[in-house]
C-alpha cells in the first residue's frame, strides 16, 4: 500500500506543474495545470513506465519554470546555512532537490489512475501570497487533503510550501537538513551532494508517523 506521504507527493508533484499566466487567479493557476499534466501522463504513461528518465526529464521541463526552487532552497537551509553558500552551492542544492524528488516520488505519480482530483477555491489571495486546498481520492477510496502555499512573483504565481494530509513538507526538509548538517560536521558540499539520501531519510520518517501533523 502507498503511504501516506507517498500519495500525498504524488498530489504534490501532480500540481506543481502551475502556469505561471499573471491573468489567472491562484485556482485557475492549479486547476488548468493538473489537468495539463494529468493529460501528458495519460498520453505518454506507457513510455514512462519503460523510459523513466524520460519521465523525469518531462516532469522537470513542466516543474522547473513554476516552482520557485530558489525560496524552497533557501528556506530549506534556512538563513543559518543559505547565508554562507556561494551561488554555485545553492544552485547544486536546488537541483539536488528537485531530482531527488522526482527520483523518489516519480513511480507514485505513474500510480495515479484518475480516481479524482478535486481544487477548492483559494484563500487569503492578497495579491502576494495564496493558499489553495486540493481533496485527492486514493485507490483505496479515501480522500486526501492537500494545502499549497503560492507566492506572487513578478507577476507570476509560484508554490513555496506544501502540507500534505497533515505533514509540513516544507518543515520535515528544513529539519533533515538541518540534521544532516550536524551530523556532518556543518560541511555544506557533503550535506548537498548526499541530499538524495536525507531525502530517503525524510520520506521514512514520515511513513513512520503518518498521522503526526509536522507544524
Amino acid at each position: 500500500m502507498i503511504s501516506i506521504l507517498r500519495r500525498g507527493l504524488l498530489v504534490l508533484l501532480a500540481a506543481f506543474p502551475l502556469l505561471t499566466l499573471a491573468a489567472q487567479t491562484p485556482h485557475e493557476v492549479v486547476q488548468s495545470t493538473t489537468n495539463e499534466l494529468l493529460g501528458d501522463l495519460k498520453a505518454n504513461k506507457e513510455q514512462y513506465k519503460s523510459n523513466p528518465q524520460a519521465f523525469y526529464d518531462a516532469l522537470n521541463r513542466i516543474l522547473g519554470p513554476v516552482v520557485d526552487a530558489d525560496g524552497i532552497s533557501k528556506s530549506i537551509m534556512t538563513v543559518k546555512y543559505s547565508r554562507k553558500a556561494t551561488p554555485e552551492q545553492l544552485q547544486r542544492f536546488q537541483e539536488n532537490f528537485k531530482r531527488s524528488l522526482m527520483q523518489f516520488y516519480g513511480n507514485a505519480l505513474l500510480e495515479y489512475n484518475n480516481q479524482g482530483i478535486v481544487v477548492d477555491p483559494a484563500k487569503a489571495d492578497d495579491g502576494k501570497r495564496a493558499s489553495v486546498g486540493m481533496k485527492v481520492t486514493g485507490n483505496n477510496g479515501a480522500v486526501y487533503p492537500v494545502q499549497y502555499t503560492l507566492e506572487n512573483l513578478g507577476g507570476e504565481w509560484k508554490v513555496r510550501n506544501v502540507i500534505v494530509n497533515g505533514i509540513n513538507v516544507g518543515k520535515l526538509f528544513r529539519d533533515q537538513f538541518a540534521d544532516a548538517m550536524q551530523r556532518n560536521g556543518n560541511n555544506l558540499d557533503k550535506t548537498i551532494d548526499g541530499w538524495a539520501g536525507e531525502v530517503a531519510k525524510a520520506k521514512q520518517a514520515a511513513e513512520t508517523s503518518p498521522d503526526k501533523e509536522v507544524k
